[in-house]
């Protein structure tokens, strides 16, 4: 129903539909004017959007535009700013922090984790290099200091938007 919630938030969500531009419009058209949207969305400078460009390298693009778009400020007031009286982005860092190696946070994230699962099923059996490339990437960014623990910062745009 039209302008009937008095907040609308997505985690992680709303950045993975494939039409951005219908996203934006249905989370303006359902909030009540005065009314909240709240976004989590990982930035393309991020580790989340690093991974990306890793599984990128591996499979064809989708044709949609690329999640982490919503993850860019100047994105967000295009899509969503024309309905919003008052909008606040900030970066946030989020930690990763797994009782285990980079290896199997990748296997963890390829059986829990759409895009990564995805992406490995549309591999079939030529998946090791995805998956080299992928724990090399998590080796790289963990701070845990002790290999039988993960520990990795990623970067995300927190928006808080008040419908017009």
């Amino acid at each position: 129903m039209d302008a009937s919630f008095d907040v609308v938030a997505t985690i992680f969500g709303a950045m993975f539909a494939p039409r951005a531009d219908l996203a934006a419009a249905e989370l303006l058209r359902v909030t009540r004017p005065g009314g909240t949207i709240a976004m989590a969305n990982w930035t393309k400078e991020g580790f989340i959007g690093q991974m990306f460009r890793t599984i990128a390298k591996f499979i064809a693009p989708s044709g949609m535009p690329s999640p982490v778009l919503w993850g860019d400020e100047d994105t967000v007031r295009e899509r969503l700013g024309g309905g919003l009286s008052a909008l606040r982005l900030t970066r946030v860092i989020y930690q990763f922090d797994y009782p285990f190696g980079p290896a199997e946070v990748v296997e963890f994230f390829r059986t829990n984790y759409g895009p990564m699962t995805r992406a490995f099923a549309s591999l079939g059996t030529n998946d090791v290099a995805l998956r080299d490339d992928l724990v090399e990437l998590w080796v790289s960014h963990s701070t845990a200091g002790e290999p039988n623990r993960t520990q990795v910062d990623a970067e995300y745009l927190e928006v808080i938007g008040t419908r017009a």
